[in-house]
């Protein structure tokens, strides 16, 4: 009797328990979510673009040259008894050769009979060049005394300029000629029909001031 006794004593007892965590597995995580203290923080960004500039492009890229190339780009130091700053970049770069097509003019493109077209192409220009500094890295910095950040950044500007002698030196003008005409002949002759002659235009030169 006395166990029967306590085991109706502990039934109401195990109901609850049994109830309690049947109602926490549903709704405790709902509870946790609206607890601040686990509440992610509020982010709030706040922009304004403002259009600046629209440009016509009409620019033709022809061929990209890639650089790689090891710099020291040393500079004196202002005290006779200090030594000089120098910085070691290992630096990455590309030159885009392009043609300039906004500069065809009606008169570069002349039609002789029912078969030939002549076009006079604008001259090549190297339209961009740039160091990519995902793939370039500082080496070394030796005697910036504090102004190491200066240092490199001067460094990395001298790299650049050296992408630009580098593929004018290594013919990217020619090249732009050679692929465009390799690229334009076929085109405009599918598109005119006729048999295509490309020519460069001719730079009239400038007449300096009368002595």
């Amino acid at each position: 009797m006395n166990i029967v006794r306590l085991v109706r004593r502990l039934l109401p007892l195990l109901f609850l328990l049994t109830l309690g965590w049947f109602l926490w597995r549903k709704v405790g995580p709902t509870l946790a979510g609206l607890n601040p203290l686990n509440a992610e923080p509020k982010v709030t960004v706040t922009h304004n673009t403002v259009l600046t500039q629209v440009e016509a492009l009409g620019k033709l890229e022809l061929v990209r040259y890639q650089f790689k190339d090891v710099v020291e780009y040393r500079r004196a130091s202002r005290y006779p008894l200090l030594p000089d700053a120098k910085v070691a970049l290992v630096v990455g770069g590309e030159a885009v050769g392009c043609l300039d097509l906004r500069k065809i003019r009606p008169q570069d493109v002349v039609f002789e009979g029912d078969s030939l077209v002549r076009v006079a192409l604008p001259a090549p220009e190297l339209c961009s060049f740039q160091i990519k500094h995902d793939q370039s890295r500082v080496f070394s910095t030796e005697n910036g005394f504090f102004q190491d950040a200066d240092l490199v950044d001067q460094g990395y500007k001298y790299a650049e300029v050296q992408v630009r002698n580098a593929a004018l030196q290594s013919g990217i003008l020619t090249q732009t000629q050679r692929n465009a005409e390799q690229i334009l002949r076929p085109m405009l002759r599918t598109l005119t029909g006729r048999r295509v002659v490309l020519a460069q235009q001719l730079t009239m030169p400038k007449v300096g001031p009368k002595q």
